[in-house]
């Protein structure tokens, strides 16, 4: 016969609540470890460059930064000496017939050749205004994107038509599938900038 006490076997719901601690804490980790680098990933293929000349601008002509940094990323993935195969220049690719046309609009300017486009502060300058002119034309941000892509006499055109524009605001349709691709892109890009940088 056995004497003294029988050893007290160790607690299950101990060893089971501090392994639920720990796998709790592990998950924790992971979670914020992946968010951190998902978070710094997205802002490698979103980043803010050229901010202090964005910011500006965006300022001046009254915009949401979000927008214009969603523009620049849509049309020259921030490369300021790209040109596109219609002619358009720069960070915002701007033709030199918009850009001639633009400088008109702003009194007190020096004149420029279009070689200034590719000048970062020139082109988000007159980038700028000229999307901002284009806000107050059309009360749509959608519309407004169109016809930076497109133009605006192809988008009044449209804004005509019954059949693409029913209350000739807003656009039911937009018969071209780049300029489609253009304002989702942009307004995707727009979204990216604003829960990403808390704009």
């Amino acid at each position: 016969m056995r004497t003294g006490y029988a050893k007290k076997p160790k607690s299950r719901g101990k060893t089971c609540l501090v392994s639920a601690v720990i796998l709790l804490t592990l998950t924790v980790i992971g979670f914020l470890m992946l968010s951190n680098s998902y978070e710094f990933f997205m802002k490698q293929q979103y980043p803010r460059s050229y901010q202090d000349i964005i910011e500006k601008e965006a300022e001046t002509y009254g915009l949401d930064p979000s927008l214009v940094y969603a523009v620049v990323k849509a049309e020259s993935n921030f490369d300021p000496d790209a040109k596109s195969r219609a002619g358009a220049m720069g960070l915002m690719q701007i033709t030199p017939a918009t850009f001639q046309w633009l400088q008109t609009k702003l009194p007190g300017e020096t004149e420029m050749t279009e070689q200034a486009l590719l000048q970062p502060e020139v082109n988000v300058k007159y980038g700028c205004y000229f999307l901002s002119m284009l806000i107050s034309i059309y009360s749509e941000p959608k519309t407004a994107l169109c016809a930076y892509n497109a133009g605006m006499g192809t988008v009044d055109k449209w804004l005509g038509d019954k059949e693409i524009s029913p209350d000739g605001v807003t656009l039911a349709q937009i018969p071209y599938g780049e300029t489609e691709h253009y304002s989702a892109s942009v307004l995707k890009n727009q979204e990216i900038y604003q829960e990403l940088y808390n704009f």
